[in-house]
């Protein structure tokens, strides 16, 4: 930090992250009447903004280290989440999934989280699917890729669903994962914050929050940089830490609370991106991300979808294959599609710090995870082929023409060479008895704590294995509920 000296800045209260959880925090918190400051080390941008800039550079910008953060590990996998107001919910799909009422029992009967089963976030998930406008996505045009996703499986017999996703309006403008430019997705830059600020919270864009200073059970300041490179230390009454899984452990262990187990352990889904060929053409460059996800081995965490196609997302999936395929199949975009399979490992990833490079993050996947992972490439090929897919491109140098083949292929490759990526990362912090690697109690607090919470998807108890942000929102609002329960904030402020 700046030898120069800081400003000091009182508030009663101060959200750290601006993402699905912290911006659940503002809005509970503002609506309380504690004027909530929410710092944000990223920019803030409107839609009006993200239609008039290149998607390539939308990328660059709004994600951190332009969504190539490294995991390292065999293989290395790069990791994306938001760096912007709104955090990653302005590059997400805008998926919305309540968490299964089997997922939560499992986690309030094996780490005590009782008080989240589902009919205790019931509520909170309605006022979500409310405020977002979460509805099932329909096909509607374009979306072909969906379509034949959708029929093959119902050739095979197999269970899937419409997404579940919060854009209502969605003009297929295919730029999902880059920032919608129509602004019909609800992001929470266009939702719960805008809704904080009107009752008082005060969003602060380009504020790196750097360490806690505390006295070992409650926060006296808190330490960060502006726009401009001045320090600045705020001195809240109450904290709520959403900088999201990576960012909220690092905080943690910087200021050195609970520093052998905040982040020690961090579940991850990893992403499969499969390019396909079909014998006619689809244009599957004319929709949204998708409307239709494979749900049939949901019990294993395995879920496959289309994905957004552009010349660009398609030369990135193809790079292993070298620049004659490439320029194949963008001359033959019409008959192309690019399909993700999302996978929930077992293995974990640590986060942790070395002089001079920052936050690092380190994986190991297990025997589970790579068998899995052959088996989800074995289903979702032979979902494909049955889809009309003519050839399809694995997760590694090769052109696949068949089930047989593709089975060929995973029984002699090593999934810990493929491509891999990862969007979801969660319980770095997990909410759970400290014996079994708990950072945070049923409040959301590090234990020994009194005015920090946690509320993003670092203080979910596991991998929830799917699409994670309802899950987290849920949590955020029921943490957040506690807290203003437990200080007699008194009755909610109506709309001003």
């Amino acid at each position: 930090m700046s030898g120069r000296r800081a400003r000091d800045i009182d508030c009663e209260a101060l959200v750290i992250g601006s993402g699905a959880g912290g911006a659940v925090a503002a809005l509970e918190l503002a609506r309380a009447g504690r004027h909530p400051r929410v710092l944000e080390e990223g920019p803030r941008v409107s839609p009006a903004e993200l239609a008039a800039t290149a998607p390539a550079d939308s990328l660059r910008r709004l994600y951190r280290n332009a969504g190539l953060t490294p995991v390292f590990g065999s293989p290395v996998i790069p990791y994306g989440e938001g760096r912007c107001v709104g955090g990653t919910t302005v590059v997400n799909g805008g998926l919305l999934w309540e968490p299964p009422a089997g997922l939560l029992d499992r986690w309030a009967d094996g780490l005590g989280t009782d008080g989240y089963r589902l009919r205790h976030l019931a509520g909170h998930l309605s006022e979500i699917t409310r405020r977002l406008a979460v509805d099932a996505q329909r096909h509607g045009a374009g979306n072909e890729d969906s379509r034949l996703l959708a029929a093959a499986a119902d050739g095979l017999g197999w269970g899937w669903t419409l997404a579940r996703r919060a854009a209502p309006g969605c003009a297929h403008r295919n730029r999902c994962p880059t920032g919608c430019p129509s602004g019909a997705k609800r992001t929470m830059a266009t939702t719960y914050l805008p809704e904080a600020e009107r009752y008082g919270a005060r969003i602060e864009p380009g504020v790196r929050a750097v360490r806690l200073e505390h006295d070992g059970s409650t926060v006296r300041a808190v330490r960060a940089v502006g726009p401009d490179g001045a320090p600045l230390r705020y001195r809240p009454r109450t904290v709520f830490l959403a900088a999201g899984a990576v960012g909220s452990a690092a905080l943690l262990q910087r200021s050195g609370i609970h520093r052998r187990t905040a982040g020690r352990a961090m579940a991850f889904h990893v992403n499969l991106r499969l390019p396909v060929r079909f014998g006619t053409a689809l244009h599957a460059e004319r929709g949204t991300i998708f409307t239709a996800q494979l749900s049939e081995f949901g019990g294993l965490g395995i879920h496959v979808m289309a994905a957004n196609l552009t010349p660009g997302s398609l030369a990135a999936a193809l790079a292993r294959q070298g620049p004659a395929v490439v320029d194949a199949a963008l001359a033959d975009l019409p008959r192309m599609a690019v399909f993700t399979v999302q996978v929930r490992m077992t293995g974990r990833i640590r986060v942790g710090r070395f002089p001079g490079a920052g936050t690092v993050l380190r994986h190991r996947l297990t025997p589970y995870d790579v068998d899995l992972l052959r088996f989800a490439l074995v289903r979702a090929a032979r979902l494909l082929f049955r889809a009309g897919a003519v050839e399809l491109y694995p997760p590694a140098l090769g052109v696949l023409n068949s089930p047989r083949t593709v089975e060929e292929f995973a029984r002699r490759s090593d999934p810990r060479g493929w491509d891999l990526v990862s969007v979801h990362a969660m319980a770095s912090c997990p909410m759970g008895p400290p014996e079994r690697g708990g950072v945070c109690d049923t409040d959301g607090r590090p234990y020994g704590f009194r005015n920090l919470y946690v509320s993003d998807a670092a203080v979910l108890p596991g991998p929830t294995g799917i699409s994670p942000q309802g899950t987290i929102m849920a949590f955020a609002h029921e943490i957040a509920a506690r807290h203003l329960t437990a200080s007699a904030a008194g009755p909610v402020r109506r709309h001003p």
